[in-house]
């Protein structure tokens, strides 16, 4: 498309009502930078002149379909641009195939996710500050507990709740998302629910994790309250999350916020052990997990939802015995961050080998590693770019002059 990047804008109003933007969250001199090779990228958009005046120039708005081909966007979205001169791309979420046969795009896919979006300095500093805190008293383990209203609304699992909730979950989800006829019952059975706190603490006990566990808690608000985390809270006492562990002042006001939400993805990156609970559509869990296997294959106890849900429907009936044994069966099957071929519906942001994993001895010299010092091997050759262009505009000038 060979076209300029303008700086993202952040949809965080809907639900996080927080309005600080991608400048707010992001440090913007280092994506840029980052991506400097890749792709130009500016802040705003250029104003125009038309009659010795100046106006911000308008982007095309338009409405990408779902897992778009490369070609979509080389085609109808390049045709728009050249109409318009600038096209705003809304929403952006799952807008580009996941499986693309183009290697190198894939990799700028890694390079952006992983290197070029950073957390603001003091975002950065105060995220390192907690997770020192918490390592000061041993290994500790991060849950993102995804038991919040509006994944609980999108899953369609209602009947735990009491008929008020019920009523706010469907209200939610008819004001937020597609209507479908969604019977609990069933979505129970295929593993599409969320899985309760208890549930997760069941879990970890059948796998050998004791009431002394730490456990840092990456969540907003749990729906439902005290009555799903108390079950939670016997097996396992010591929990923490970014408000007890981190500077009142500094989280009280934006704790179900962007802030908050950045804090506990770089406590979920560097724990010892990360675990989440509903990786379905949840961004949050595919990129953390993403980002932990893209940095050293990190351990992960990604629970099988649809293996374990027989096993918790059975114990709500009365059929309790072989329930930890079965567990450990179930989740014996899981990779725990290792590396392993990616299978659908496996997400690119959950595992992106082998396409952004280089070989030190490969068959294939597009599979090479790149040089420790890549970034210099880049300065050096666009120096000599630069250089040789200068040299050209010589040239030429001077064959001008001389006719």
């Amino acid at each position: 498309m060979n076209a300029t990047l303008v700086l993202p804008e952040l949809d965080a109003n809907s639900f996080w009502h927080d309005d600080s933007g991608f400048k707010g969250l992001y440090d913007v001199e280092h994506f840029i930078k980052a991506l400097r090779y890749d792709v130009k990228i500016v802040e705003r958009l250029p104003e125009t002149s038309s009659k010795g005046k100046s106006k911000k120039m308008k982007a095309y708005q338009i409405r990408p379909p779902r897992d778009a081909p490369i070609s979509w966007y080389t085609t109808d979205a390049l045709q728009k641009m050249k109409e318009h001169g600038a096209i705003y791309l809304t929403p952006f979420s799952h807008r580009l195939a996941e499986e693309i046969d183009y290697p190198e795009y894939q990799r700028l896919r890694c390079r952006v996710n992983y290197h070029a979006l950073r957390f603001k300095p003091h975002i950065m500093k105060l995220s390192n500050m907690i997770v020192n805190k918490l390592r000061s008293q041993g290994h500790f383990m991060a849950i993102h507990l995804r038991f919040e209203m509006d994944m609980l609304a999108f899953a369609g699992c209602l009947d735990i709740f009491t008929p008020k909730e019920q009523e706010i979950l469907k209200k939610y989800r008819k004001e937020n998302f597609a209507d479908k006829d969604l019977k609990y019952s069933e979505r129970r059975a295929i593993g599409k629910c969320p899985l309760t706190p208890e549930e997760v603490g069941l879990i970890l006990r059948a796998i050998g994790f004791d009431n002394s566990t730490r456990i840092y808690i990456a969540a907003g608000e749990l729906f439902g309250g005290e009555r799903f985390m108390k079950p939670f809270r016997s097996l396992f006492p010591h929990l923490e999350n970014h408000s007890t562990v981190g500077p009142a002042d500094e989280l009280a006001e934006n704790t179900r916020g962007l802030l908050g939400s950045a804090v506990d993805y770089m406590v979920c990156l560097l724990a010892d052990i990360f675990m989440p609970t509903y990786d379905g559509p949840s961004n949050f869990a595919n990129n953390v997990m993403g980002h932990r296997l893209y940095y050293g294959f990190r351990t992960i106890i990604q629970p099988d939802r649809k293996a374990l849900a027989p096993i918790f429907i059975d114990r709500e009936n009365g059929r309790s015995a072989g329930f930890e044994e079965a567990v450990r069966h179930a989740m014996s099957k899981t990779p725990f961050g290792g590396p392993h071929k990616r299978v659908k519906p496996e997400s690119f942001y959950t595992n992106s080998w082998p396409e952004c994993f280089c070989q030190t001895s490969p068959q294939n010299p597009a599979d090479k590693c790149p040089p420790e010092n890549v970034v210099e091997v880049l300065n050096d050759q666009l120096h000599r770019e630069e250089t040789d262009g200068k040299e050209t505009d010589s040239l030429n000038q001077t064959n001008f002059t001389s006719r």
